[in-house]
């Protein structure tokens, strides 16, 4: 008998035995408890949830509904066979300084110091390289590790500036270093730039691509931006694709404890090269965080501190689902724990019941989930105020507005980081300074993509 035959798609089909077929959509005999893991999903450094917005949907017809998912870092991790908390990886850090000519006084001065100040952060076990560009690129320290700090420090000191701007071929002379440099350590690269590449390759799309090869190689890439004249909508994609972080730096006197910031997150670095991987079952289409119809979707995640968690919203539609308890979505996220020194693996189930009863599928969302949907949101909304200013689609006025209510939102949501970006470029806006509050705000994008806060 021909089994497609004796299929009734409004029949729940069951398989107490589990999963057999990855690629079919399988019926479960009951969902996760809303607040719960969905499976025993924990590794030794990060630890996993997922939350719908709603156990239950409609069946047979279209609904849409929303996943949270949740990656952690505790704020105490001390497995046992492993140091306390208070130990920390050692690193393999490159700095890719911009020493062009309008980075001559102050800006090089600060930039000077708060890389003397990287050094005297760092120990012994740590590898240190420093990488200077203008129109050529020069590597003032190979890598090697910091067991002598005075004489690194003078070299630093001796930096000069000089011409123009070739940040290409800066950042590809610093992935020599670090991929040059020895293993079992969390790997970055500081880049801080005052300007436009004005030599060498020059195009948006060719330095994007290269912090995207850097991520494929397992190197993250921070971008720091100062002044007024740098290209912030360059240097905050390139964050994007890298995995890394972006810095607006207004004056010179930021720039040390900008610096500081980044590398006390870099020290407490617990897992890297995190990877979520969503397999989307039949009758299952996927909205956001990209648009997918069927198959999978892989998702490269920010790295993940000590103390800190990423909430990432999975918006799927469902044009014709049958009755019965569904997982929706296979999950997994894959990650280099720095604890373990191991590629690690924490599996997910997205699970849903679809009902005909629609007094069971219209209760309200979960609160959490509609919360974090709300921030995901925001993400669009400061990217749409920041183009708007640009084009001139959106008068000062009209940005103050809705800055203003995503400034509430971000509060009521304890995203302190973000809105107090947000502050500034309000504050910004209302004393003409558009440019200053254009690249603050790709800064709160940028964070607010990512997910990420602090436990």
């Amino acid at each position: 008998m021909d089994p497609t035959q004796a299929f009734d798609p409004n029949r729940t089909m069951l398989n107490p035995g589990g999963f057999s077929d990855p690629n079919k959509t399988t019926a479960m005999s009951a969902v996760p408890s809303p607040m719960a893991p969905a499976s025993p999903a924990s590794g030794p450094a990060l630890q996993a949830r997922v939350v719908p917005g709603r156990t239950v949907t409609m069946a047979n017809g279209p609904a849409r509904e929303q996943f949270l998912i949740e990656f952690s870092a505790p704020s105490e991790i001390a497995p046992s066979g492993f140091a306390p908390q208070s130990a920390r990886m050692p690193l393999n850090l490159c700095l890719v300084l911009d020493r062009s000519g309008s980075m001559e006084g102050l800006p090089l001065e600060y930039c000077k110091q708060a890389c003397q100040h990287v050094v005297d952060m760092l120990t012994a076990n740590d590898v240190l390289s420093i990488v200077t560009f203008e129109e050529t690129v020069d590597v003032l320290m190979p890598p090697q590790r910091v067991t002598n700090k005075q004489p690194i420090k003078d070299g630093i000191a001796r930096i000069q500036p000089g011409n123009t701007t070739n940040l290409y071929e800066g950042i590809s002379q610093g992935l020599n270093q670090v991929l040059n440099s020895e293993g079992g350590r969390v790997t970055r690269l500081i880049v801080l730039s005052d300007g436009d590449p004005t030599a060498g390759i020059k195009d948006f799309a060719s330095l994007v691509n290269l912090s995207g090869e850097a991520k494929a190689k397992g190197i993250t890439c921070t971008y720091l931006g100062f002044g007024p004249d740098y290209n912030e909508e360059l240097l905050a994609s390139m964050a994007k694709k890298a995995g890394g972080n972006y810095y607006y730096i207004p004056e010179p006197q930021l720039i040390p404890e900008v610096f500081r910031t980044e590398l006390e997150k870099l020290m407490t670095v617990v897992g890297k090269n995190l990877e979520l991987e969503l397999k989307l079952a039949r009758w299952v289409n996927m909205r956001s965080p990209q648009s997918a119809t069927g198959g999978t979707v892989t998702l490269p995640l920010a790295d993940l501190e000590r103390g800190s968690l990423i909430q990432q919203i999975v918006d799927l539609e469902f044009p014709n689902h049958p009755l019965g308890h569904y997982r929706v979505v296979a999950g997994s996220l894959a990650y280099d724990d720095m604890l373990t020194g191991r590629r690690e693996r924490i599996d997910l189930d997205l699970a849903l019941e679809f009902s005909a009863d629609s007094a069971r599928y219209s209760v309200p969302v979960a609160t959490e989930v509609g919360q974090a949907h709300q921030v995901a949101q925001a993400s669009r909304v400061v990217e749409k105020t920041i183009m708007g200013l640009k084009t001139g689609q959106i008068t000062q006025m009209g940005a103050i507005a809705e800055l203003q209510k995503t400034q509430m939102l971000l509060v009521g949501e304890g995203r302190t980081a973000e809105a107090q970006e947000v502050t500034m470029a309000l504050r910004a806006l209302q004393s003409g300074n558009q440019t200053g509050a254009e690249k603050t705000l790709m800064g709160t994008m940028v964070s607010l993509d990512q997910g990420k806060k602090s436990n």
